[in-house]
């Protein structure tokens, strides 16, 4: 049996080496994208620190018709359940929690909260880096791959063609940060009207992270959340159902 000399020995693997780099470089990324991703806003305030009671209305409503375990009409299959639910502030926090509790779920919170030196421009910064990095998770997190997550929202930072005029060197807006603005009919801008519509975003290419349908649900709630608001889309709500809510 022939052994081959020391530095051909060491030539070969350096070669192979070299091979497998190539084949690393080589190599197609592969997304880990869910398959769909819904999103909603934070629901109506009192304050910068909490809800109102229409808020905290709708919090319960949801739970129960839409995003909590045997809603009336789930936003999931039959057999599935929501693998992560995302908040960012206090109010989506606060929105978010029942539908998590009856899941019995934790939220991945994003924290932003309004402390008493932050200006509004601090406040901002804070949301766009906090969005970038939960959009990150959500895109590249095997943890979420092929599965549905519900993300709670500050709606500027859901979609704003005025935010995102003012940061033109860098996604700072769901709608950038989730590929949404490759499909034609995604609003540019989140109504400030509106609480109360879901954006359905699915991904059906697993290896990829560009949408490829996108859809919206008014939220429409039965007895007994009559009172809770439910404008079209662009249109005002009640005064009458906002009573001691911030406008």
């Amino acid at each position: 049996m022939r052994v081959l000399g020391t530095s051909v020995q060491k030539g070969l693997g350096a070669a192979l080496l070299g091979v497998g780099l190539l084949g690393l470089i080589a190599a197609p990324v592969v997304e880990a994208s869910p398959s769909r991703i819904i999103i909603l806003r934070h629901g109506e305030k009192l304050d910068a620190y909490k809800l109102c009671a229409a808020g905290q209305q709708r919090s319960l409503a949801l739970r129960a018709n839409y995003l909590g375990k045997d809603a009336a009409n789930s936003l999931f299959a039959n057999t599935e359940a929501p693998s992560g639910i995302f908040a960012i502030t206090l109010h989506t926090l606060e929105l978010a929690s029942p539908a998590a509790q009856s899941w019995g779920l934790p939220l991945q919170l994003y924290s932003v909260v309004p402390l008493p030196h932050l200006d509004q421009h601090a406040v901002t910064l804070q949301l766009n880096q906090r969005t970038q990095q939960a959009a990150q998770d959500v895109l590249t997190n095997p943890r979420w791959h092929g599965k549905t997550v519900v993300m709670f929202w500050e709606h500027k930072h859901i979609a704003n063609a005025a935010l995102e005029k003012a940061f033109p060197q860098e996604k700072i807006t769901l709608r950038q940060l989730l590929n949404l603005d490759v499909l034609p009919d995604v609003p540019t801008t989140w109504s400030g009207d509106n609480y109360d519509y879901f954006w359905v975003v699915d991904y059906a290419n697993p290896d990829s992270n560009i949408p490829t349908g996108f859809s919206t649900i008014k939220q429409v709630f039965p007895a007994p959340y009559l009172d809770v608001p439910s404008n079209d889309w662009g249109k005002p709500e009640k005064a009458s159902l906002r009573t001691g809510c911030q406008h």
